[in-house]
Parts: C-alpha cells; structure tokens; sequence
C-alpha cells in the first residue's frame, strides 16, 4: 500500500531539494541538486531560471511516478527577494536578478528623492535600505532601466509564487514573500504603499491569496493540492509556532544569525532599522520583528585565521567544548568594550547600540592566546557580546506576555560555548537548542496540513535540549 505524503520544493541559492513527509510529518524521502549559476544582462551571476525551471518541473514529475508513495500536496520554500517577471503568456521576461546585484547609485538617489527619504520609507515598510534586497526596488530598476523589458511583464511574481505558478498556472502575491525587506508593503495601512501604486507597479503584482490556500490541479492525471509556495525565513518560524504557545523567540542561525519574535507587535522605530532589525510576516499575516547579525559569516571567516594560526584544520572548532574555568579566566584577562557591548557578565545592554559591523575578536592578537581551545572562546566571547544586543532587541513589546523562552536552530545550536553564553545572556529565559528536520520544507507543508492531511498535527516536531544558566564569576 502506498504511504500517503506532501511533497516540497525547497529551493535555496546552493542547494535545491525535494521532500517528501508522511502523515506524521516524518521525513520519508529526499533528493538534492545544486545548479551552476549563469550572467545576467549585465555580466552579474544569477539563477540560471531556465535551468531551475527544468529541474522543478522535472523533479515534481518524478515524485508523482515514485511506486511507493502516493503525493497528496504539493507546496514550495525558496529564498527572498527574487522576482520572476512573466509575459501574458507564461513565459518568462529578462533573468532572475540575484539579490545581491550592485544597485546604480543615480537611480537609488532619483528614488529616494521622490519617495524617501530613506529611513522614513524604511519604517513605513518595515524594510532597511537594502538596495537590490529590496525587491521592490528590482521592479523600480526594471521599469526606469527596461522599459522594453518593462512592457511585456504581465506579472512580477516572487521566486516561491513562480515555483506554484509553474503547476497551476495562477498568479498570485502572498504575504510572506511581501513582508520579507520588499519595500513593497506598508505594515500599517497592509496594502501595497503609496509610492507602488504611484509608479503603477500595484497592476503587475497579482492578486493576494492566502498564504496557506492551494489550487486543485491535475499533474499525471491526477489531482493535487497546490500551495502558493513561502519565503523560506517564515517558513522555517511555521513549525514552532504549531508547537508552541507561550510566547518565544527564536534565534535562526547560519549565514546569518537572525532573531524572531512573533509576540511582538510593536512597529519599528528608525533606530531598530539602523541596527538591522526588520519585519516579515507570518503566513497568517501577523508582523514578525527580527533582527539580523551577520555571526555565522565571521564565525567562518575568523575559524579559518585561527587554524593558520595555530596550524590545525578549519573543522578543529567542532572539537572545542563549553569550559567555564576558560571563560572565567578570558573575563578576568581580556579588555571588553563595556561602552559597546554593556556589562555583559550581567548581560546588560548599553543604552546606546552600537553599529553592528564585525565583533572585537577582528582586532584581537592572536599571539595573546596560548592556545587555539582559548582563542576559540573568546571569538565566542566576542560574537555572543553582539548576539546579545541583537536579540535584546527584539525582545520588548509582547502583547500576549514576557518572552519565556528562546529556541536555537541551525549550526550555533550544536556548538555548546555559543549555547551556554547565550544562557548566561539571558539568566531569566529558558535557553533551548533546537532541531528540526528541515524545518523550511516542514513549515511548507504545515502551512497547507487541513487541506490533504486528516491526521492532527503531531506534538513532538522539534527535539529539544535545555541549556541552563551556567555560574560564572567574574573578577570585581
């Protein structure tokens, strides 16, 4: 007998997977692909879309023939701030721009001088001046850079809409991948902002649909639900959410370190936009505050200086555990920024935020330390001093009740110094590493659970491990 599953597309700017979870929400089945990037008009690299559009539709023809399952859904997770522009025939327009595109500096000046200023816009949009981050500011470019292009665009839709369109052939907006640093949504008013509608960009950006809805289709002769596909950031907050219902942050770490609350509701301020703070929504369209710290880069950057340093490899760090005696002796002996970073023994943090660039173990002296076990705490010392102020934050503001908890996932919850500081952090906050089997693709398929799963949703999606306040005690 078949095992009945949802399938998911999960679509990141390495790798691009394919999942398939049982009733229980089990991982049954999965296979990846990574695909060579190509240039766009411009010599910049890019998603080669009209690779990606093979492999997808290649990939969901594949699941529906596999003997011993039997697809039910089907949904789909990419990153951000992509859009697919299509002709009125389905067809796509021009390339899919890659978020990090060098945005022109006169047609950044000519758009904020109409519509900023910059930090005004910015907190209307709940969106940091990202430049080509800012989708919307993609379509701007496209307008006032190609109009030929420009004219035959029927619809702009974000890189998870494109993925749904290709089997349903509907165009829809939706509102994670609206309220993900677009600059395209007015958090107050929830429409489309003014300056939209007044460059007319509203006429190409579909129609909303619910974010967790689906489209009936035939794929194979047979009929499948379709989600409208999610931005992989709020995707991947979906699991906790069904698990959990006391208020919680959680900290999403990689690349970035990137701290969500979705108990707070206050709106942004101009100074939680200049550190990096920004909103998504949630797929039932309630604001997210988040704040973003780029840790998990320079945790990769400064491992490989100290394994030249010290001549061990790059992965010794995996071996490094949580020493208090260590920390203890790195409070007493090493100068800490207190202006910058508070008292942070006490956790404390400072009443002017400073600038979030790069933490003080950059200008630190290696020579200083006897030993690569040392110098690898205090880069934690260091990397958790601004992980601190990051996720403090966000913090403030619930409407439902102190944040009780705040949930790691992804690589720093395996790495016990980083968890073990972050208890110390916050001594009156349960501290949780987390791990969830592919948590973006889970949250995929949860979003669409009442429309193919009969089976209530389980208790135990998140494995758990508690990290209590460790005792240090530094020097007076």
């Amino acid at each position: 007998m078949k095992t009945p599953v949802i399938a998911i597309v999960d679509v990141g700017k390495t790798n691009k997977k394919v999942f398939l979870f049982d009733r229980h929400y089990q991982l049954v089945w999965e296979k990846s692909a990574q695909l060579p990037e190509t240039v766009d008009e411009d010599g910049d690299p890019c998603e080669d879309l009209e690779l990606l559009i093979e492999w997808a539709s290649g990939t969901v023809e594949d699941v529906m023939k596999l003997p011993d399952y039997d697809v039910k859904a089907l949904n789909f997770t990419t990153y951000g701030a992509s859009f697919v522009y299509v002709d009125k025939d389905g067809r796509p327009v021009g390339c899919l721009t890659n978020y990090l595109k060098p945005y022109p500096d006169d047609l950044r000046e000519q758009f904020y001088d109409q519509y900023g200023p910059s930090d005004r816009l910015s907190v209307g949009t709940a969106s940091p001046a990202l430049d080509s981050l800012n989708s919307g500011l993609q379509l701007y470019r496209l307008k006032h850079e190609r109009a030929d292009l420009f004219a035959q665009v029927a619809y702009a839709l974000h890189l998870p809409q494109y993925m749904s369109y290709l089997i349903t052939r509907k165009p829809v907006a939706e509102m994670t991948s609206l309220g993900c640093h677009t600059m395209l949504w007015d958090f107050q008013r929830a429409e489309y902002h003014d300056w939209v509608k007044q460059e007319q960009l509203d006429s190409c950006l579909s129609v909303l649909a619910p974010s967790d809805s689906v489209k009936t289709v035939s794929v194979g002769g047979k009929e499948l639900k379709v989600g409208v596909g999610l931005h992989d950031s709020s995707s991947a907050l979906i699991p906790y959410l069904a698990s959990f219902r006391e208020p919680f942050v959680l900290i999403s770490t990689g690349t970035w370190c990137i701290s969500m609350n979705p108990f707070n509701n206050d709106p942004l301020t101009a100074e939680e936009l200049q550190y990096d703070c920004l909103c998504y929504l949630t797929y039932k369209g309630q604001p997210v505050k988040a704040s973003r710290l780029f840790a998990g880069n320079e945790h990769e950057q400064q491992i490989k200086r100290l394994a030249a340093h010290f001549n061990v490899p790059e992965s010794y760090y995996k071996r490094v555990q949580y020493d208090a005696d260590i920390i203890a002796k790195l409070q007493r002996t090493q100068p800490v920024d207190h202006e910058a970073v508070g008292d942070w023994l006490g956790m404390t943090p400072p009443a002017t935020i400073p600038p979030f660039t790069q933490s003080a173990f950059v200008r630190r002296d290696l020579t200083e330390f006897d030993d690569y076990e040392t110098a690898y705490h205090q880069l934690m010392l260091d990397l958790m001093a601004q992980q601190l102020i990051s996720t403090a934050l966000v913090i403030p503001g619930n409407s439902v009740g102190p944040i009780s908890r705040i949930f790691v996932d992804g690589g720093f919850s395996h790495n016990s110094i980083y968890m073990n500081l972050l208890a110390a952090a916050f001594p009156e906050i349960d501290i949780w590493a987390a791990s969830v089997a592919q948590a973006t693709a889970l949250g995929a398929a949860l979003a669409i659970h009442e429309h193919w799963n009969p089976e209530p949703i389980s208790a135990d999606l998140i494995d758990l491990t508690y990290y209590p306040a460790p005792q240090i005690e530094p020097e007076s």
